[in-house]
């Protein structure tokens, strides 16, 4: 695609924002514009803050990439001022942005397409602290949040309740601890991509996501053909059941001991990290397209709708 005539030329990418996630998107977003640019297009980086809208209408875009995460930027409501502008626009629409933002009724959209989720509730911060809620192992995170912001384990052997850090929310989720592998599958249009294990020397935290040497990561992923094939499947039916559009990705754990049972969805990301060390542009690579063609890919992919 890269050296291709562009239906499109000047894009305004969105990065940073309010979020807790900003560094994470500033990392994503002068990437994705590295790539674009070296794909031909003319990319203006634009850092989202209350004055975006009228950014935007000066700059005049024909299409808007959205490298945002975390609340704003990921939960529908850039989206819905994207389409109230009129302005094409990368990721998943509206619904499927803020479906997939809210954990639990992801999970209940799962459910009830018939893909495998852990028990999780919704329950009080206060009462989280007060005593468990749930049967340990569990795990404690809030229902909005991505890059493993906030997340507490807490183990079987746990003398008390996790005491939860002043900046959790109110309402926070508390699920079963689902023991295995990490795995996850990139979604790209009607395409799941392949299987990515994830290896860390612990748990799967923010800084095993982002730092360098935080983990390894085995791509194509070394399973049974069975499990591989049902990651693959279950992530493009996740995706369409949320409805999402262009790029998502699946997070999954799969318990070995359990075979095809021991297989679980954790949580759709409608806008996955594309930082040096992300997950999908090294599945893209793996199937043979370069990150300047996956970003502009995703460019043209754009709609201003679902």
């Amino acid at each position: 695609m890269v050296g291709s005539s562009k239906t499109t030329s000047k894009v305004a990418l969105l990065l940073g924002g309010p979020s807790s996630e900003r560094d994470v998107s500033l990392a994503t977003g002068r990437a994705c514009a590295a790539a674009l640019r070296e794909a031909g297009y003319n990319v203006i980086e634009v850092d989202a803050d209350r004055d975006l809208a009228a950014r935007l209408a000066e700059i005049e875009p024909d299409v808007v990439f959205n490298a945002l995460h975390g609340p704003y930027g990921e939960d529908g409501v850039v989206q819905g001022m994207l389409e109230w502008m009129g302005l094409p626009y990368t990721h998943s629409g509206v619904l499927a942005s803020a479906l997939a933002m809210d954990k639990q009724r992801s999970k209940e959209i799962f459910k009830a397409a018939g893909l495998p989720v852990v028990q999780s509730i919704l329950a009080p911060k206060p009462d989280v602290m007060a005593g468990h809620v749930m049967q340990p192992p569990y795990v404690v995170k809030p229902n909005n949040e991505g890059s493993s912001v906030g997340v507490y384990l807490v183990h079987d052997v746990a003398n008390g309740p996790p005491q939860l850090s002043r900046d959790m929310p109110d309402i926070v989720m508390v699920e079963t601890f689902a023991p295995g592998r990490e795995l996850t599958v990139t979604v790209m249009g009607d395409r799941a991509l392949t299987v990515t294990d994830i290896l860390t020397d612990g748990w799967y935290d923010y800084d095993a996501k982002y730092k360098e040497g935080g983990s390894r990561h085995v791509v194509p992923a070394d399973l049974p053909a069975q499990i591989f094939e049902a990651c693959m499947e279950m992530a493009k039916r996740a995706h369409d059941a949320l409805g999402c559009r262009g790029v998502s990705r699946t997070d999954f754990r799969w318990d070995e001991a359990r075979g095809l049972d021991g297989l679980i969805i954790l949580e759709v990301n409608t806008q996955p990290g594309m930082t040096g060390t992300s997950l999908t542009p090294e599945q893209g690579q793996a199937v043979g397209i370069s990150f300047p063609d996956f970003c502009a890919w995703m460019v043209e992919d754009a709609s201003c709708g679902r």
